[in-house]
């Protein structure tokens, strides 16, 4: 097709903001600009309470549309770009960013969500119009979309094998520290939505034949896709379980807290660790900066019928009154093993934040070493791919604080999840592994745990 000659050059109608479906493709627009262009996350965005005010102001089923175009958007973004670049004579201009997003939000629901194709362009074009800066574009979205509509069924198919849906930096790093094959399952994983999972209380099988899931290796149970909100499903008013992917719930299972141990969960917000060692027995300590994230962990504790203490601190400030027989620090990272849940993050992180938070997780590790008692137990865990904030990290703990030294996860200690202990004892999880067939059920979140003892 052709290139900018066809933008419009004359005056274009403005667009009717009050057109059904236009407010949400509009903010849509706003909310990928915001993630692409200044890394802000795209949960934060969304919040129901405290999310961007053009989201907040939409109905419900409108704020479900927006942030399934995200999803997909951000899952797909190279996928889409190199589409849309390849129905251009030439590339827009290096300033046109908001008419990007414009035509990645109406190329996504043509490629990836059931949106009749008519409705996206004519949007799309309304969009357009709509902005100062996009007005005299609005033939060429018309002419390009109309045409990425009639060629995607010939052409969808062969792109995704010919892209990668990440940026350079991701690709390289992961390539460098699983080698081509496993990294490249790992990003084919991400383009997969993820199932949902839950950690019961008790009777996993019986609350998969509830749920309609499966029981996976470790005790999580498993749903592909929810017949209703969470709220609405059996068992959650009477706080039988919880969501949290089955990978965020080994490390707790690792601490090895039992009943009547002192145990302190560090960074604990939103509470799934939590919940998971006050289960097993323990009389667990709840930390975490912020009283906000606190409050909504108190709340999920009293769904739970779980008591734990709860303490507002930053934790290289914290000094407890008694030292605890375990700790969990489940320590803030770069969180590029939840991709697969948060496409968000592939586009808002940087080799530099992987730098910067490894730098403040050893901190964090040798502080925590301070809060438990010579005998005691150490878990130091986080959702990221990186071994600058796994592997490197526990080798430099190792060498470095002298106050820990290892205690290796054994692979008895997680019956049918074996492969995931390396030598070393440390607990490596990626979305590559836990294999069940099918990829929609396949798959758990990038994690890593290390385990220390406190030396006498």
């Amino acid at each position: 097709m052709s290139g900018h000659r066809r933008a419009d050059k004359h005056h274009q109608p403005t667009a009717s903001l009050d057109r059904p479906g236009l407010a949400a493709r509009l903010c849509a627009q706003r909310l990928l600009g915001a993630v692409i262009d200044t890394a802000t996350s795209l949960d934060g965005l969304t919040d129901d309470v405290h999310g961007h005010p053009q989201y907040r102001a939409l109905e419900p089923r409108d704020r479900s549309l927006v942030r399934a175009i995200l999803s997909s958007a951000l899952r797909h973004r190279q996928t889409i770009e190199a589409f849309v670049s390849s129905l251009l004579e030439k590339p827009l201009p290096a300033n046109a960013k908001s008419l990007h997003h414009v035509l990645h939000v109406a190329a996504t629901q043509i490629l990836f969500l059931d949106i009749p194709d008519h409705s996206a362009v004519d949007l799309a074009v309304e969009s357009a119009r709509a902005d100062p800066r996009n007005a005299r574009f609005a033939s060429l979205v018309n002419a390009l979309l109309r045409r990425l509509s009639r060629e995607k069924t010939h052409r969808l198919d062969i792109l995704l094998t010919q892209t990668i849906d990440a940026p350079d930096w991701l690709i390289q790093d992961l390539h460098k520290a699983y080698g081509i094959d496993k990294a490249h399952r790992i990003l084919a994983m991400h383009r997969v939505e993820a199932p949902i999972d839950f950690t019961v209380k008790s009777d996993p099988h019986g609350w998969a034949e509830k749920l309609g899931g499966i029981v996976l290796p470790g005790g999580s149970v498993r749903v592909a896709s929810l017949s209703a909100s969470v709220p609405e499903l059996p068992g959650f008013s009477e706080g039988e379980w919880w969501v949290q992917d089955a990978a965020a719930a080994l490390p707790a299972r690792c601490l090895g807290a039992a009943a009547g141990h002192l145990v302190a969960d560090l960074c604990a917000a939103p509470g799934g660790k939590t919940a998971l060692l006050a289960t097993l027995g323990a009389k667990v300590t709840a930390l975490d900066l912020s009283a906000s994230r606190l409050k909504r962990l108190h709340s999920n504790m009293e769904r739970l019928k779980l008591t734990v203490k709860t303490h507002v601190a930053s934790l290289l400030d914290y000094k407890p009154d008694e030292l605890f027989d375990a700790v969990l620090l489940d320590a803030p990272c770069s969180s590029t093993g939840t991709i697969r849940r948060h496409p968000d993050v592939a586009w808002t992180k940087s080799r530099q934040d992987v730098e910067k938070l490894a730098d403040l997780q050893f901190r964090m590790l040798a502080h925590s070493a301070t809060l438990v008692k010579p005998g005691g137990v150490l878990l130091f865990s986080n959702c990221s791919l990186m071994p600058l904030e796994g592997e490197d990290l526990a080798a430099k703990a190792n060498l470095e604080i002298q106050s820990l030294r290892p205690s290796p996860i054994l692979p008895e200690e997680l019956p049918g999840l074996e492969s995931l202990i390396d030598t070393n004892g440390w607990l490596r999880s990626t979305p590559a592994d836990l294999s069940i067939g099918d990829a929609s059920i396949s798959g758990m979140d990038g994690f890593f745990a290390a385990r220390f003892v406190k030396v006498e």
